[in-house]
């Protein structure tokens, strides 16, 4: 933002650049504004954000990794050449002030006052990792041959046994060097699984038309198969079988509806036909 205030400014017909030099110096106001109100007493103004996870002294609450705060910064002493810096800040949930300042040697932030850190540290040596090499063992690596050997030594030992380690992440990360291959493959698999799903639907919704249904199918799976081969569907009497059993019960049947009386029915026609003489009629 700082940048962008230099355009279209006003001048006072009064000014004079020899004179006032800038806007600033003009109206009496420091660039910094509202910010460098305490800029006389070594405190400067910034927006600040919490470097971890710590706990309010004053309402014992949480105040989570990332939250910012209006803090007043100032310099309150050094570390070699480093200047370390003192931070301090309201909580936006009470009255309480914290105060952190810089760890130059732990490359790390210290709470002063106002708060406590929530404990999520381990220790580097004991998780494997490296360990920055102290000024007194880099002044000794510099002056003792003896213990710059015995140092190269012990660090030989630590490299043949990350040896293996070291060559199973190469063969880990050599899978992925080809990054458009691989990508090539994944979107041609994709390609083909939208194809052959595309397809089952259209399939589903051309069963499902055919037959009414107005459900979703499942998928078609081997088993479903398997059952629907060993299934067959017949009648159980033949086509001939079936036309006799008609023909007899029509012949049966009277040719004459029933009396009126409620009577039994006549003799059947065909029967009686049968039973005749053909020579006597």
């Amino acid at each position: 933002m700082g940048e962008r205030k230099g355009t279209n400014k006003y001048y006072p017909p009064d000014f004079d650049p020899a004179k006032h030099g800038s806007l600033n110096k003009y109206h009496g106001s420091h660039p910094l504004r509202e910010r460098a109100r305490k800029l006389s007493q070594g405190i400067l103004v910034i927006r600040f954000e919490m470097p971890y996870n710590i706990w309010c002294d004053g309402c014992k609450n949480h105040i989570g990794m990332g939250v910012r705060y209006n803090a007043e910064k100032r310099k309150v002493g050094t570390y070699y050449t480093t200047p370390i810096y003192r931070f301090r800040m309201k909580c936006h949930l009470c009255v309480n002030h914290i105060e952190l300042q810089t760890d130059p040697a732990g490359c790390d932030y210290v709470i002063v006052s106002g708060a406590r850190r929530k404990e999520e540290r381990w220790d580097q040596g004991d998780n494997g990792q490296l360990l920055p090499t102290e000024g007194d063992e880099k002044a000794k690596l510099q002056s003792d041959a003896m213990f710059r050997l015995e140092h190269n030594v012990a660090d030989r030992a630590v490299l043949q046994r990350a040896v293996p380690t070291l060559a199973n992440l190469q063969e880990a990360q050599s899978a992925w060097k080809d990054d458009f291959g691989l990508n090539s493959l994944l979107r041609r698999r994709f390609r083909e699984e939208k194809r052959a799903q595309k397809e089952e639907e259209e399939e589903e919704a051309a069963l499902r038309m055919k037959v009414g249904l107005s459900i979703p199918l499942l998928p078609e799976e081997e088993e479903d198969r398997r059952l629907a081969a060993l299934l067959k569907y017949h009648s159980p009497d033949s086509y001939e079988a079936n036309q006799r059993q008609k023909r007899s019960q029509i012949s049966s049947r009277s040719w004459f509806p029933h009396s009126p009386g409620g009577g039994p029915p006549g003799p059947s026609l065909v029967a009686d036909y049968s039973d005749s003489d053909p020579e006597s009629a």
